[in-house]
């Protein structure tokens, strides 16, 4: 029998939230966002040597690999079905400089890994970090005179540090400096040396952030002198986000990110409403690490937070998330 309205019990709901839900498979087929391995950049640290697998202590489970270990990494990545890797290069305090000579060495570990990546996983997108701080012998992201980071001398090695990867074969450079004008600049440089197909993954929106420590020590590339917040952005501002994502869109960029990650995720909406170009988030090493340390306590699910945050990500609008969580998410929605 049929209850009347009349005969309903005050309050009664007509609308009812949860009857989507109910059971898993109407919450499947009702999610708004989802993850999926493609949507996925793995960073990986490089080092000199052979046979090296150096853990990384702030880091847990996370490593920097030799030429011969990380080419094997890469190619075990991409077969998991992760299409891009983003390369760091540990320098030795030996090659470092204030003038980034390494940096534009052409058999540098950097341009050789590249080499290497892309003759075994020619499948296998591969980006590269373009900055002088793993170069610098102050630590820093540009050249250093009289104490203060200059800006366009720095962005004159940043462009040929960027052809340089793009002659080694990378897909795309990723200039993480915040050096004004960089883009264009090496917009600029890869097209008169015929690279017209090399990509620009820039940071855009790159915070002074106290989240960076662990990949910091992972690199050996904390500054050595005062602090970077002459060039990277102020955690206050939103719309200086916009702005610098929207300048870079206008000299040529491929791809804007917003970093760090979960702190920033109001930024990653606001960038990816105000640009056309593919919008990537950095789930940084800070932000890997707290959940490490937290489910090592016992305090949370591991999994659970990591695919949650990941999640978020997507959620705030960006398009692809680099994060230390690649290989385990995708291992996780592989299985699923």
């Amino acid at each position: 029998m049929t209850r009347t309205d009349s005969q309903l019990p005050s309050g009664f709901p007509l609308s009812r939230g949860r009857r989507n839900r109910y059971r898993a498979t109407r919450r499947e087929m009702f999610a708004e966002h989802r993850l999926h391995p493609s949507d996925f950049i793995a960073p990986l640290f490089l080092a000199e040597g052979k046979g090296v697998q150096d853990p990384i202590p702030s880091m847990p489970d996370y490593h920097r690999l030799s030429l011969d270990l990380a080419v094997r990494k890469a190619a075990s990545w991409h077969e998991m079905g992760i299409p891009a890797v983003l390369l760091f290069a540990m320098v030795p305090e030996e090659k470092k400089d204030n003038e980034g000579t390494e940096a534009l060495n052409p058999d540098g570990l950097m341009q050789i890994a590249v080499k290497r990546i892309k003759d075994a996983v020619p499948g296998l997108t591969v980006m590269t970090d373009v900055a002088l701080d793993p170069y610098s012998s102050y630590g820093h992201d540009g050249i250093v005179r009289d104490g203060e980071i200059v800006n366009d001398e720095s962005v004159d090695v940043l462009a040929r540090m960027a052809v340089s990867h793009a002659r080694a074969g990378a897909d795309y450079v990723a200039p993480s400096d915040m050096m004004d004008g960089r883009i264009g600049e090496i917009r600029r440089a890869l097209e008169a040396d015929g690279h017209a197909q090399t990509g620009i993954l820039a940071y855009s929106a790159k915070y002074a952030s106290g989240f960076y420590g662990p990949f910091r020590d992972a690199l050996d590339s904390a500054p050595g002198f005062g602090d970077k917040k002459t060039y990277q952005m102020d955690p206050a501002n939103v719309r200086e986000a916009v702005r610098e994502a929207q300048m870079d869109e206008a000299e040529g960029a491929d791809i804007v990110m917003v970093k760090p990650g979960l702190p920033y995720l109001d930024v990653v909406r606001a960038v990816r409403e105000a640009v056309h170009v593919p919008v990537a988030v950095y789930n940084v090493s800070g932000e890997y690490a707290m959940i490490k340390a937290a489910a090592q306590m016992g305090w949370l699910d591991e999994e659970a937070a990591m695919l949650e945050s990941l999640l978020a990500c997507k959620r705030a609008g960006a398009d692809v998330i680099a994060t230390y969580w690649a290989e385990k998410a995708v291992a996780l929605l592989n299985n699923t």
